[in-house]
Protein backbone atom coordinates (compact mmCIF):
# COMPACT_ATOMS: atom_id res chain seq x y z
CA UNK A 1 0.00 0.00 0.00
CA UNK A 2 1.46 3.35 -1.05
CA UNK A 3 1.77 6.09 1.57
CA UNK A 4 0.20 8.50 -0.90
CA UNK A 5 -2.08 8.03 -3.90
CA UNK A 6 -1.45 8.79 -7.54
CA UNK A 7 -3.36 11.82 -8.86
CA UNK A 8 -5.05 11.44 -12.26
CA UNK A 9 -5.70 14.05 -14.95
CA UNK A 10 -7.30 13.70 -18.38
CA UNK A 11 -6.17 16.12 -21.10
CA UNK A 12 -9.06 16.40 -23.56
CA UNK A 13 -7.36 16.88 -26.94
CA UNK A 14 -10.16 16.14 -29.40
CA UNK A 15 -8.73 15.61 -32.87
CA UNK A 16 -5.09 15.74 -31.76
CA UNK A 17 -2.44 18.03 -30.33
CA UNK A 18 1.27 18.43 -31.13
CA UNK A 19 2.71 15.37 -32.84
CA UNK A 20 -0.71 13.74 -33.16
CA UNK A 21 -0.92 14.34 -36.89
CA UNK A 22 -3.24 11.48 -37.79
CA UNK A 23 -5.22 11.10 -34.57
CA UNK A 24 -8.35 12.49 -36.16
CA UNK A 25 -8.37 9.57 -38.63
CA UNK A 26 -8.96 7.03 -35.84
CA UNK A 27 -12.41 5.48 -36.39
CA UNK A 28 -13.30 6.18 -32.75
CA UNK A 29 -12.50 9.91 -32.93
CA UNK A 30 -15.28 12.21 -34.08
CA UNK A 31 -13.94 14.51 -36.80
CA UNK A 32 -15.46 17.52 -35.01
CA UNK A 33 -14.53 16.39 -31.49
CA UNK A 34 -12.63 19.58 -30.66
CA UNK A 35 -15.72 21.76 -31.10
CA UNK A 36 -18.41 19.34 -29.90
CA UNK A 37 -19.40 20.10 -26.31
CA UNK A 38 -21.11 16.71 -26.03
CA UNK A 39 -17.79 14.98 -26.84
CA UNK A 40 -16.12 16.79 -23.93
CA UNK A 41 -18.98 16.09 -21.55
CA UNK A 42 -18.91 12.39 -22.41
CA UNK A 43 -15.13 12.18 -21.87
CA UNK A 44 -15.39 14.06 -18.56
CA UNK A 45 -18.07 11.66 -17.37
CA UNK A 46 -15.88 8.69 -18.31
CA UNK A 47 -12.96 10.21 -16.41
CA UNK A 48 -15.20 10.89 -13.42
CA UNK A 49 -16.48 7.31 -13.43
CA UNK A 50 -12.82 6.22 -13.28
CA UNK A 51 -12.31 8.60 -10.29
CA UNK A 52 -9.92 10.95 -12.10
CA UNK A 53 -9.05 14.07 -10.17
CA UNK A 54 -9.44 16.46 -13.09
CA UNK A 55 -9.95 17.14 -16.75
CA UNK A 56 -7.65 19.69 -18.35
CA UNK A 57 -8.34 21.99 -21.30
CA UNK A 58 -5.19 23.34 -22.98
CA UNK A 59 -5.31 26.61 -24.89
CA UNK A 60 -3.38 29.16 -26.93
CA UNK A 61 -4.58 32.13 -28.92
CA UNK A 62 -2.43 32.18 -32.04
CA UNK A 63 -2.49 29.70 -34.90
CA UNK A 64 -1.00 29.17 -38.34
CA UNK A 65 -2.08 26.70 -41.04
CA UNK A 66 0.56 24.34 -39.61
CA UNK A 67 -0.84 24.32 -36.06
CA UNK A 68 -1.97 20.94 -34.67
CA UNK A 69 -5.46 19.94 -35.77
CA UNK A 70 -6.99 20.44 -32.32
CA UNK A 71 -5.52 23.93 -32.12
CA UNK A 72 -7.04 25.06 -35.42
CA UNK A 73 -10.61 25.04 -34.12
CA UNK A 74 -11.43 24.49 -30.43
CA UNK A 75 -13.66 25.86 -27.70
CA UNK A 76 -12.61 28.51 -25.17
CA UNK A 77 -11.66 26.77 -21.89
CA UNK A 78 -13.83 28.42 -19.23
CA UNK A 79 -16.94 28.50 -21.40
CA UNK A 80 -16.44 24.80 -22.07
CA UNK A 81 -15.63 23.89 -18.46
CA UNK A 82 -18.74 25.69 -17.22
CA UNK A 83 -20.81 23.45 -19.48
CA UNK A 84 -18.98 20.35 -18.23
CA UNK A 85 -19.47 21.49 -14.62
CA UNK A 86 -23.23 21.07 -14.68
CA UNK A 87 -22.93 17.51 -16.04
CA UNK A 88 -20.42 16.28 -13.44
CA UNK A 89 -20.20 16.20 -9.66
CA UNK A 90 -16.66 15.49 -8.43
CA UNK A 91 -14.06 15.84 -11.14
CA UNK A 92 -11.84 18.93 -11.18
CA UNK A 93 -12.08 21.40 -14.06
CA UNK A 94 -8.77 22.97 -15.10
CA UNK A 95 -8.37 25.48 -17.92
CA UNK A 96 -5.52 27.48 -19.41
CA UNK A 97 -5.61 31.27 -19.17
CA UNK A 98 -2.75 33.57 -20.13
CA UNK A 99 -1.48 36.25 -17.78
CA UNK A 100 0.05 38.13 -20.70
CA UNK A 101 -3.22 38.97 -22.45
CA UNK A 102 -5.78 39.08 -19.66
CA UNK A 103 -6.41 41.43 -16.74
CA UNK A 104 -6.34 39.96 -13.19
CA UNK A 105 -9.83 41.15 -12.24
CA UNK A 106 -11.37 39.56 -15.31
CA UNK A 107 -9.52 36.27 -14.80
CA UNK A 108 -10.26 36.17 -11.07
CA UNK A 109 -13.97 36.71 -11.67
CA UNK A 110 -14.27 34.14 -14.48
CA UNK A 111 -12.38 31.45 -12.56
CA UNK A 112 -14.27 32.15 -9.34
CA UNK A 113 -17.53 31.91 -11.22
CA UNK A 114 -16.47 28.46 -12.47
CA UNK A 115 -15.50 27.56 -8.90
CA UNK A 116 -18.99 28.47 -7.67
CA UNK A 117 -20.77 26.81 -10.60
CA UNK A 118 -18.86 23.58 -9.94
CA UNK A 119 -19.00 23.67 -6.14
CA UNK A 120 -15.25 24.19 -5.71
CA UNK A 121 -13.69 22.24 -8.57
CA UNK A 122 -11.94 24.95 -10.60
CA UNK A 123 -8.26 25.06 -11.49
CA UNK A 124 -6.18 27.60 -13.42
CA UNK A 125 -3.28 26.59 -15.64
CA UNK A 126 -1.20 29.76 -15.53
CA UNK A 127 0.66 30.47 -18.79
CA UNK A 128 2.51 33.49 -20.15
CA UNK A 129 1.79 32.66 -23.84
CA UNK A 130 4.66 31.03 -25.68
CA UNK A 131 3.37 31.82 -29.16
CA UNK A 132 4.86 35.24 -29.89
CA UNK A 133 2.28 35.80 -32.60
CA UNK A 134 -0.38 36.21 -29.92
CA UNK A 135 0.74 39.82 -29.57
CA UNK A 136 -0.75 40.62 -32.96
CA UNK A 137 -4.19 39.55 -31.75
CA UNK A 138 -4.04 41.97 -28.83
CA UNK A 139 -2.95 45.20 -30.50
CA UNK A 140 0.74 44.76 -29.68
CA UNK A 141 3.63 44.98 -32.15
CA UNK A 142 5.64 42.34 -30.32
CA UNK A 143 5.33 39.82 -27.52
CA UNK A 144 6.56 40.60 -24.02
CA UNK A 145 10.15 39.58 -23.27
CA UNK A 146 10.79 36.80 -20.74
CA UNK A 147 11.37 38.97 -17.63
CA UNK A 148 8.19 40.93 -18.34
CA UNK A 149 6.13 37.82 -19.07
CA UNK A 150 7.07 36.15 -15.83
CA UNK A 151 7.01 39.33 -13.76
CA UNK A 152 3.46 39.97 -14.98
CA UNK A 153 2.51 36.36 -14.31
CA UNK A 154 3.61 36.39 -10.67
CA UNK A 155 1.90 39.69 -9.92
CA UNK A 156 -1.18 38.64 -11.92
CA UNK A 157 -1.68 35.50 -9.81
CA UNK A 158 -1.01 37.35 -6.57
CA UNK A 159 -3.63 39.96 -7.48
CA UNK A 160 -6.15 37.25 -8.35
CA UNK A 161 -5.52 35.53 -5.03
CA UNK A 162 -6.00 38.84 -3.24
CA UNK A 163 -9.30 39.34 -5.04
CA UNK A 164 -10.46 35.84 -4.06
CA UNK A 165 -10.04 36.99 -0.45
CA UNK A 166 -12.36 39.96 -0.97
CA UNK A 167 -15.02 38.31 1.20
CA UNK A 168 -14.48 36.38 4.39
CA UNK A 169 -16.49 33.30 5.26
CA UNK A 170 -19.97 34.28 6.48
CA UNK A 171 -20.03 37.64 4.73
CA UNK A 172 -23.56 36.91 3.51
CA UNK A 173 -25.85 35.81 6.38
CA UNK A 174 -28.93 36.35 4.15
CA UNK A 175 -31.03 36.35 7.33
CA UNK A 176 -34.53 37.54 6.40
CA UNK A 177 -35.73 37.46 10.02
CA UNK A 178 -33.13 40.10 10.93
CA UNK A 179 -33.23 41.92 7.61
CA UNK A 180 -29.49 41.18 7.34
CA UNK A 181 -28.29 40.24 3.87
CA UNK A 182 -24.64 41.25 4.15
CA UNK A 183 -21.99 41.77 6.86
CA UNK A 184 -20.08 44.88 5.77
CA UNK A 185 -17.15 44.09 8.07
CA UNK A 186 -16.30 41.01 6.00
CA UNK A 187 -15.85 42.74 2.64
CA UNK A 188 -12.37 44.03 1.78
CA UNK A 189 -10.99 46.17 -1.02
CA UNK A 190 -7.63 45.12 -2.43
CA UNK A 191 -6.17 48.52 -3.38
CA UNK A 192 -3.23 46.93 -5.18
CA UNK A 193 -0.68 49.10 -6.95
CA UNK A 194 2.19 47.13 -8.44
CA UNK A 195 4.69 47.16 -11.28
CA UNK A 196 2.24 45.82 -13.87
CA UNK A 197 -1.27 46.13 -12.42
CA UNK A 198 -3.38 48.51 -10.39
CA UNK A 199 -6.55 46.90 -9.03
CA UNK A 200 -8.89 48.40 -6.43
CA UNK A 201 -11.37 45.56 -5.83
CA UNK A 202 -13.20 44.04 -4.09
CA UNK A 203 -14.25 41.15 -6.33
CA UNK A 204 -18.01 40.99 -6.66
CA UNK A 205 -18.27 37.31 -5.74
CA UNK A 206 -18.30 35.70 -2.31
CA UNK A 207 -15.86 33.07 -1.01
CA UNK A 208 -16.05 29.70 -2.74
CA UNK A 209 -16.06 26.22 -1.16
CA UNK A 210 -12.32 25.72 -1.79
CA UNK A 211 -11.24 29.29 -1.04
CA UNK A 212 -9.00 29.67 -4.09
CA UNK A 213 -9.05 27.74 -7.37
CA UNK A 214 -6.07 25.36 -7.63
CA UNK A 215 -3.09 26.91 -9.43
CA UNK A 216 -1.40 24.78 -12.11
CA UNK A 217 1.68 25.89 -14.00
CA UNK A 218 4.09 24.57 -16.63
CA UNK A 219 7.44 25.95 -17.65
CA UNK A 220 10.96 24.54 -17.76
CA UNK A 221 12.95 27.78 -18.04
CA UNK A 222 14.55 29.26 -14.94
CA UNK A 223 11.78 31.86 -14.90
CA UNK A 224 9.14 29.17 -15.37
CA UNK A 225 10.47 26.98 -12.58
CA UNK A 226 10.67 29.94 -10.21
CA UNK A 227 7.10 30.92 -11.02
CA UNK A 228 5.88 27.39 -10.41
CA UNK A 229 7.76 27.20 -7.12
CA UNK A 230 6.25 30.55 -6.08
CA UNK A 231 2.57 30.03 -6.88
CA UNK A 232 1.96 26.53 -8.27
CA UNK A 233 -0.11 23.95 -6.40
CA UNK A 234 0.56 21.48 -9.21
CA UNK A 235 3.12 21.55 -12.01
CA UNK A 236 2.58 20.15 -15.52
CA UNK A 237 5.75 18.86 -17.16
CA UNK A 238 7.18 16.11 -19.41
CA UNK A 239 10.01 13.65 -18.78
CA UNK A 240 11.52 10.98 -21.00
CA UNK A 241 13.10 8.99 -18.15
CA UNK A 242 12.52 8.38 -14.47
CA UNK A 243 15.84 10.08 -13.72
CA UNK A 244 14.74 13.26 -15.51
CA UNK A 245 11.42 13.17 -13.66
CA UNK A 246 13.12 12.72 -10.29
CA UNK A 247 15.48 15.62 -10.95
CA UNK A 248 12.65 17.95 -11.97
CA UNK A 249 10.50 17.08 -8.97
CA UNK A 250 13.41 17.51 -6.57
CA UNK A 251 14.37 20.84 -8.12
CA UNK A 252 10.84 22.28 -7.98
CA UNK A 253 10.32 21.22 -4.39
CA UNK A 254 13.68 22.63 -3.31
CA UNK A 255 12.81 25.95 -4.95
CA UNK A 256 9.42 25.97 -3.22
CA UNK A 257 11.04 25.31 0.17
CA UNK A 258 13.46 28.20 -0.37
CA UNK A 259 10.44 30.43 -0.94
CA UNK A 260 8.98 29.44 2.40
CA UNK A 261 6.42 27.02 1.02
CA UNK A 262 5.69 23.46 2.13
CA UNK A 263 7.26 21.38 -0.68
CA UNK A 264 4.79 18.56 0.02
CA UNK A 265 2.06 20.90 -1.25
CA UNK A 266 3.63 21.22 -4.71
CA UNK A 267 2.46 18.30 -6.85
CA UNK A 268 4.34 17.27 -10.01
CA UNK A 269 1.96 15.96 -12.68
CA UNK A 270 3.64 15.16 -16.03
CA UNK A 271 1.78 14.27 -19.18
CA UNK A 272 2.22 10.67 -20.29
CA UNK A 273 1.12 8.73 -23.37
CA UNK A 274 0.54 5.07 -22.49
CA UNK A 275 0.24 2.59 -25.36
CA UNK A 276 -1.55 -0.55 -24.18
CA UNK A 277 -2.22 -3.88 -25.86
CA UNK A 278 -2.77 -7.47 -24.77
CA UNK A 279 0.97 -8.20 -24.85
CA UNK A 280 4.16 -6.17 -24.71
CA UNK A 281 5.00 -7.18 -28.27
CA UNK A 282 1.64 -6.01 -29.60
CA UNK A 283 1.97 -2.70 -27.77
CA UNK A 284 5.46 -2.14 -29.18
CA UNK A 285 4.14 -2.88 -32.67
CA UNK A 286 1.33 -0.37 -32.10
CA UNK A 287 3.84 2.27 -31.03
CA UNK A 288 5.95 1.61 -34.12
CA UNK A 289 2.86 1.99 -36.31
CA UNK A 290 1.91 5.25 -34.59
CA UNK A 291 5.40 6.69 -34.97
CA UNK A 292 5.64 5.48 -38.56
CA UNK A 293 2.39 7.17 -39.47
CA UNK A 294 3.59 10.60 -38.34
CA UNK A 295 4.07 13.04 -41.17
CA UNK A 296 7.62 14.31 -41.73
CA UNK A 297 6.28 17.43 -43.43
CA UNK A 298 3.93 18.20 -40.53
CA UNK A 299 6.75 17.61 -38.06
CA UNK A 300 8.99 19.95 -40.04
CA UNK A 301 6.31 22.64 -39.91
CA UNK A 302 5.58 22.11 -36.18
CA UNK A 303 9.30 22.37 -35.45
CA UNK A 304 8.92 26.07 -36.21
CA UNK A 305 6.57 26.72 -33.29
CA UNK A 306 9.16 27.12 -30.49
CA UNK A 307 11.13 29.35 -32.86
CA UNK A 308 8.24 31.78 -33.32
CA UNK A 309 6.85 29.64 -36.18
CA UNK A 310 10.07 29.97 -38.18
CA UNK A 311 9.66 28.39 -41.64
CA UNK A 312 12.23 25.60 -41.71
CA UNK A 313 11.13 24.49 -45.18
CA UNK A 314 13.34 27.24 -46.64
CA UNK A 315 16.47 25.44 -45.41
CA UNK A 316 18.38 22.50 -46.90
CA UNK A 317 17.26 19.39 -45.03
CA UNK A 318 20.69 17.81 -45.26
CA UNK A 319 22.69 20.87 -44.23
CA UNK A 320 23.65 21.48 -40.58
CA UNK A 321 20.74 22.59 -38.43
CA UNK A 322 20.39 26.38 -38.81
CA UNK A 323 20.98 28.42 -35.67
CA UNK A 324 17.77 30.44 -35.46
CA UNK A 325 17.57 30.65 -31.68
CA UNK A 326 16.97 34.38 -31.92
CA UNK A 327 13.60 33.61 -33.52
CA UNK A 328 12.54 31.92 -30.31
CA UNK A 329 13.69 34.62 -27.91
CA UNK A 330 10.11 35.81 -27.28
CA UNK A 331 8.48 32.47 -28.01
CA UNK A 332 9.20 29.06 -26.44
CA UNK A 333 12.79 30.07 -25.71
CA UNK A 334 13.79 27.14 -23.50
CA UNK A 335 12.55 24.58 -26.01
CA UNK A 336 14.21 26.41 -28.92
CA UNK A 337 17.51 26.53 -27.06
CA UNK A 338 17.32 22.82 -26.16
CA UNK A 339 16.70 21.80 -29.78
CA UNK A 340 19.54 23.97 -31.03
CA UNK A 341 21.92 22.75 -28.36
CA UNK A 342 21.15 19.11 -29.20
CA UNK A 343 21.75 19.75 -32.91
CA UNK A 344 25.06 21.46 -32.28
CA UNK A 345 26.36 18.92 -29.78
CA UNK A 346 25.54 15.98 -32.06
CA UNK A 347 26.26 17.80 -35.33
CA UNK A 348 22.78 17.02 -36.66
CA UNK A 349 21.28 18.12 -39.96
CA UNK A 350 17.83 19.65 -40.13
CA UNK A 351 16.46 16.32 -41.39
CA UNK A 352 18.00 14.51 -38.41
CA UNK A 353 16.54 17.01 -35.97
CA UNK A 354 13.07 16.46 -37.40
CA UNK A 355 13.56 12.69 -37.21
CA UNK A 356 14.75 13.08 -33.62
CA UNK A 357 11.64 15.10 -32.76
CA UNK A 358 9.45 12.40 -34.28
CA UNK A 359 11.20 9.72 -32.23
CA UNK A 360 11.00 11.91 -29.12
CA UNK A 361 7.29 11.10 -28.93
CA UNK A 362 8.24 7.53 -27.96
CA UNK A 363 6.55 6.68 -24.67
CA UNK A 364 8.15 5.04 -21.60
CA UNK A 365 4.75 3.48 -20.85
CA UNK A 366 4.26 0.85 -23.56
CA UNK A 367 3.13 -2.73 -23.04
CA UNK A 368 0.47 -4.96 -21.59
CA UNK A 369 -1.77 -3.54 -18.85
CA UNK A 370 0.47 -5.17 -16.23
CA UNK A 371 3.66 -3.77 -17.79
CA UNK A 372 2.24 -0.24 -17.99
CA UNK A 373 0.90 -0.44 -14.42
CA UNK A 374 4.28 -1.65 -13.17
CA UNK A 375 6.11 1.19 -14.91
CA UNK A 376 3.71 3.84 -13.61
CA UNK A 377 4.14 2.50 -10.08
CA UNK A 378 7.93 2.40 -10.50
CA UNK A 379 7.99 6.08 -11.42
CA UNK A 380 5.50 6.97 -8.69
CA UNK A 381 7.23 5.06 -5.90
CA UNK A 382 10.58 6.30 -7.20
CA UNK A 383 9.60 9.93 -6.70
CA UNK A 384 9.23 10.73 -10.39
CA UNK A 385 5.80 12.26 -10.04
CA UNK A 386 2.79 12.76 -7.78
CA UNK A 387 0.27 12.30 -10.56
CA UNK A 388 -0.08 11.79 -14.30
CA UNK A 389 -2.04 13.45 -17.08
CA UNK A 390 -3.32 11.22 -19.88
CA UNK A 391 -4.09 12.62 -23.34
CA UNK A 392 -7.61 11.63 -24.36
CA UNK A 393 -8.67 11.36 -27.99
CA UNK A 394 -10.26 7.99 -28.82
CA UNK A 395 -12.64 6.75 -26.08
CA UNK A 396 -11.67 3.12 -26.72
CA UNK A 397 -8.00 3.89 -26.13
CA UNK A 398 -8.84 5.77 -22.92
CA UNK A 399 -10.92 2.78 -21.80
CA UNK A 400 -7.87 0.52 -22.14
CA UNK A 401 -6.26 2.59 -19.41
CA UNK A 402 -9.29 3.00 -17.13
CA UNK A 403 -10.53 -0.58 -17.44
CA UNK A 404 -7.26 -2.53 -17.67
CA UNK A 405 -4.47 -0.53 -16.00
CA UNK A 406 -6.26 1.34 -13.21
CA UNK A 407 -7.73 -1.81 -11.58
CA UNK A 408 -4.19 -3.13 -11.10
CA UNK A 409 -3.04 0.12 -9.52
CA UNK A 410 -6.15 0.27 -7.33
CA UNK A 411 -5.63 -3.24 -6.07
CA UNK A 412 -2.12 -2.20 -5.00
CA UNK A 413 -3.38 0.95 -3.28
CA UNK A 414 -1.55 3.27 -5.68
CA UNK A 415 -4.82 4.86 -6.84
CA UNK A 416 -7.78 5.56 -4.57
CA UNK A 417 -11.11 3.81 -5.15
CA UNK A 418 -13.47 6.70 -4.31
CA UNK A 419 -13.43 10.47 -4.24
CA UNK A 420 -12.46 11.83 -0.85
CA UNK A 421 -13.89 15.33 -1.26
CA UNK A 422 -16.33 17.40 -3.27
CA UNK A 423 -13.60 19.95 -4.11
CA UNK A 424 -10.54 19.71 -6.34
CA UNK A 425 -8.29 20.82 -3.46
CA UNK A 426 -9.71 18.11 -1.25
CA UNK A 427 -9.16 15.34 -3.78
CA UNK A 428 -5.61 16.53 -4.50
CA UNK A 429 -4.83 16.61 -0.77
CA UNK A 430 -4.18 20.35 -0.81
CA UNK A 431 -5.20 22.66 2.05
CA UNK A 432 -7.79 25.40 1.69
CA UNK A 433 -5.97 28.77 1.88
CA UNK A 434 -7.04 30.79 4.88
CA UNK A 435 -8.61 34.11 4.02
CA UNK A 436 -5.91 36.73 4.71
CA UNK A 437 -8.33 39.05 6.50
CA UNK A 438 -9.64 36.26 8.71
CA UNK A 439 -6.04 35.35 9.51
CA UNK A 440 -5.30 38.96 10.42
CA UNK A 441 -8.29 38.99 12.77
CA UNK A 442 -7.02 35.87 14.49
CA UNK A 443 -3.47 37.21 14.75
CA UNK A 444 -4.55 40.38 16.49
CA UNK A 445 -7.88 40.34 18.25
CA UNK A 446 -7.66 43.74 19.96
CA UNK A 447 -10.58 46.11 19.18
CA UNK A 448 -8.26 48.69 17.61
CA UNK A 449 -6.67 46.10 15.33
CA UNK A 450 -10.05 44.72 14.36
CA UNK A 451 -11.14 48.20 13.29
CA UNK A 452 -7.98 48.47 11.17
CA UNK A 453 -8.61 45.14 9.44
CA UNK A 454 -12.23 45.97 8.66
CA UNK A 455 -12.62 47.90 5.43
CA UNK A 456 -16.33 48.63 4.85
CA UNK A 457 -16.13 49.15 1.10
CA UNK A 458 -19.76 48.33 0.39
CA UNK A 459 -21.29 49.51 -2.85
CA UNK A 460 -25.04 49.58 -2.38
Amino acid sequence: MSARTLKLGAILLGVGGPGQHNTWLHPDVAADASVDVQWYIARAKEAEAAKFDLVFIVDSQFITPDSPNHYLSRLEPLTLLSAIAVHTNNIGLVGTLTTSYNEPFNVARRLYSLDHISGGRAGWNVVTSGDAGTAGNYSRDEHFDYPTRYGRALEHVQVAQGLWDSYEEGAFPRDKSRDLFFDRSKQHALNHKGEYFSVVGPLNLERSPQGHPVIFQAGDSEEGRDLGASIGDAIFTHAATLEQAQAFRTNLRERAARKGRNPEEVLIVPGIFPIIADTDEEAQAREAAILGAKSFDRALAELGRPFGWHDFSQHDLDAPFPDVRAEGERSFRTQAEAITRLAQEKNLTLRQVVEHQLAAHRSPFVGSPLTVANEIQRWFDGGGFDGISISVNAPTEFARFTEQVLPILRERGVVRSEYESSTLRGNLGLPIPENRHTAARAADSTPAAAETVDEPALVS
